[in-house]
């Protein structure tokens, strides 16, 4: 309570020494989609002690007509000022956790499966790590009536002239780092007008956060240059998409669990997880490739994962064993290479944990390398037909949740399937 306390204290007096105007009160839908309330200097300790009220069935995912009220309650750990406004006209930014009104966890909120799931693996010993690499697109503009137009024409690592990608890449580093983001390295990737940012290793729910403000940081600043920043995982025809491979580890006892006297300096319960990831994928991929966008990605040829396997060296596989530079063992991980940069975060860092430690728990063999045990799913139909049967996803994320996930998904993919594409019009119209 004194922790809460003295952390509301900061808060205020943050706000009224910085001159903030407003507070937004972050939290996000199922989906992963950003939500806010906005509240003034003169409503904020009251919304820090009490939380936001708020009818929770105008918000996809979260509650029926029937039990709508549902209350946002800020992690004040989180506050932040967002950089890029003013002195004296200053804005901040705190996520919230969802609840129901009696204070009880609310099930519909993405944040709190995270720290529910985080919470049992602790209660096993383990604290679990992540760090993504974020890939996306900046456009011209995101007109869905014209093919997007990359603002550069470069590729890997190209070190261009200062030029509009590279500036708003720099002021995007900057600004997170303002933000006590830690960003490992950036880049141009492989595509026109795509670029990379890596960000450095710290636990599950804090990255989830971050990935969140990433994406917010980037469109913002894109915004504020007069481009377009998109995370779809496959924009462009002909180039690779957008992923976010995820580098993971388990700690215990403030040790890297995943360091050990097996193939490529691994555990045995790194060599567990690994096997759990490569079996359950299939079934979690719905979660990490959530979109029907997602699987135009998923395809042979372009470094992304078609099947469940796992390698030292091979760039298309779907959990890698990256190099570890010599005296740096504790940087030993996993990369888990399928998902793509318009995830959910928090959902997919829980299903990605919780597919590692089944097959820790179960004591799972490792395959063998490169053997590939089963496909992942070609479409999103496939996806949630193994998401439907998946004891795995009932168990880490919820019968709410998942109901509702795999409600709102078959409606997106049935709408899709009733689509005449640009594609077949042009292949079929003339000839048949």
């Amino acid at each position: 309570m004194a922790t809460m306390q003295s952390q509301a204290q900061y808060v205020l007096r943050t706000v009224e020494e910085r001159g903030v105007r407003f507070v937004q009160l972050w939290f996000t839908d199922v989906l992963g989609r950003h939500k806010a309330f906005h509240v003034t200097p003169a409503e904020l300790e009251d919304a820090l002690d009490q939380g936001m009220t708020f009818d929770g069935s105008a918000i996809d995912g979260f509650s029926r007509t029937t039990e709508s009220d549902l209350l946002a309650r800020p992690d004040l750990s989180t506050f932040q000022l967002l950089p890029w406004y003013p002195q004296g006209t200053g804005v901040a930014r705190v996520f919230c956790d969802i609840v129901n009104i009696d204070g009880t966890i609310f099930d519909g909120c993405p944040r709190q499966q995270l720290r529910r799931v985080l919470d049992g693996a602790r209660a096993q010993g383990y604290n679990f790590f992540v760090a993504p690499e974020i890939e996306f697109f900046y456009f011209e503009s995101l007109d869905p009536s014209a093919t997007p137009t990359p603002i550069d024409h470069g590729s890997y690592f190209d070190l261009l002239p200062d030029d509009t990608g590279s500036q708003l890449r720099r002021q995007t580093v900057l600004t997170l780092e303002e933000m006590g983001i830690g960003v490992e390295h950036a880049q141009h990737e492989d595509a026109p007008g795509q670029h990379e940012i890596d960000l450095r290793y710290t636990d599950a729910l804090t990255m989830a956060d971050t990935v969140m403000t990433l994406r917010y940081v980037v469109k913002e600043l894109a915004r504020q240059s007069g481009v377009e920043a998109s995370f779809m995982p496959k924009p462009l025809v002909g180039v690779q998409g957008s992923g976010m491979h995820t580098h993971v580890s388990l700690w215990r006892d403030e040790k890297n669990a995943f360091i050990g006297e097996r193939t490529y300096g691994l555990s045995d319960l790194a060599n567990k997880f690994i096997a759990g990831l490569v079996r359950h994928a299939p079934e979690i991929t719905a979660v990490t490739n959530q979109w029907v966008n997602s699987y135009k990605r998923l395809v042979p040829g372009v470094e992304a994962p078609v099947g469940a396997e796992w390698a030292r060296y091979d760039a298309a596989a779907l959990v890698r064993i990256p190099s570890v530079k010599p005296g740096r063992m504790d940087s030993t991980r996993v990369e888990y290479r399928s998902p793509d940069a318009a995830a959910n975060p928090y959902l997919a860092f829980a299903v990605i944990l919780a597919a590692g430690l089944r097959g820790v728990m179960g004591n799972y063999d490792l395959p063998k390398e490169g053997k590939r045990v089963a496909p992942l799913p070609q479409s999103l139909g496939d996806a949630l037909k193994l998401m439907e049967k998946s004891s795995l996803l009932e168990e880490t994320l919820g019968s709410h949740l998942v109901e509702w996930f795999l409600r709102n998904k078959r409606a997106e993919w049935d709408g899709y399937r009733a689509q005449v594409t640009t594609f077949e019009l042009e292949r079929y119209l003339p000839l048949l």
